[in-house]
């Protein structure tokens, strides 16, 4: 294996599971994605230990190129070309794509051509909810008073889920130079009324029905608001395949889709954290017989 290459569009890994840092503390931080919360005991003992995403990226001995936004892919001779938004094309024997589905469906290239209609008629039919989160940042001498760690709201159309990110995760003491920090996600039909509007007008709305859920609460000392165009996947391809492999032949390369990532191994099985690892483990495995 002479290369390996990760385009990630975004400026940060991790994508959903990325963590959120104050501009003014970078110390102060949130994570305004998926959200890991453990009711039962046994769960929160064995998986007490995890690695985030960017860890997962550092020690793969992969480049990560961040801001490189493929669209499209190309078969050439014995193996595939990847073009992206301002730069030359790169060549390669396998590509594995983790986008969501329907950035999938907006490829363009041979791939356009060499998806067979049952495969886009599954591909299509996966469905996604959008939501909006908001990160509160505060200064270290903020004090919430709130006696809970992150709390279901059910009785709010805009507000579904707050979390006070440091009791979250049981920072305790180890918050005495830096502030806490508020996570705040939508309803999904809030986030679907809005999804097409600009965050910066959405966010006024939503912090005037976070001071009916938690009336006081301190001004932040900045806020961060993230649109998850797809958050969740509500409907997967059928039967849950883990991935869908598009092309493979001796002659030229490997082109699989899922594989793992949020909203790309999501949408091929169920969107939780297990659900990534099973699409990532089904996409081992088509490339370990492909090889």
């Amino acid at each position: 294996l002479l290369r390996r290459e990760l385009p990630n569009k975004a400026k940060i890994s991790g994508g959903e599971m990325s963590t959120s840092r104050s501009p003014k503390d970078p110390s102060c931080t949130v994570d305004l994605g998926a959200q890991y919360i453990s009711a039962a005991p046994y769960y929160a003992r064995i998986h007490m230990n995890y690695v985030n995403m960017h860890t997962v990226y550092h020690h793969s001995g992969a480049e990560v190129l961040y801001e490189r936004h493929v669209t499209h892919i190309h078969q050439k001779d014995t193996g595939w070309e990847v073009c992206h938004k301002g730069g030359a094309p790169d060549r390669f024997d396998i590509v594995v794509v983790t986008m969501p589905v329907p950035q999938i469906l907006q490829l363009q290239g041979d791939v356009e051509s060499l998806i067979g209609e049952n495969q886009r008629r599954m591909l299509e039919a996966v469905s996604y909810s959008s939501r909006y989160a908001l990160g509160l940042f505060y200064k270290a001498d903020t004090q919430i008073d709130i006696p809970w760690a992150a709390k279901y709201v059910s009785s709010n159309p805009c507000i579904r889920f707050i979390a006070i990110d440091d009791k979250k995760r049981n920072l305790g003491q180890s918050l005495k130079n830096c502030g806490p920090a508020v996570m705040v996600h939508t309803s999904v039909p809030f986030g679907i009324q809005h999804l097409e509007e600009e965050k910066d007008a959405v966010q006024p709305n939503i912090l005037e029905e976070l001071e009916k859920v938690m009336p006081g609460l301190p001004q932040p000392d900045s806020i961060k608001c993230q649109k998850w165009r797809y958050s969740q996947v509500t409907g997967s391809v059928a039967d849950c395949p883990g991935q869908m492999t598009l092309h493979s032949t001796a002659s030229a390369g490997v082109c699989v889709w899922g594989g793992g990532g949020g909203g790309g191994g999501g949408g091929f099985t169920h969107s939780n954290f297990y659900g990534y690892i099973e699409s990532a483990l089904k996409g081992f495995e088509v490339l370990k017989s492909s090889l």
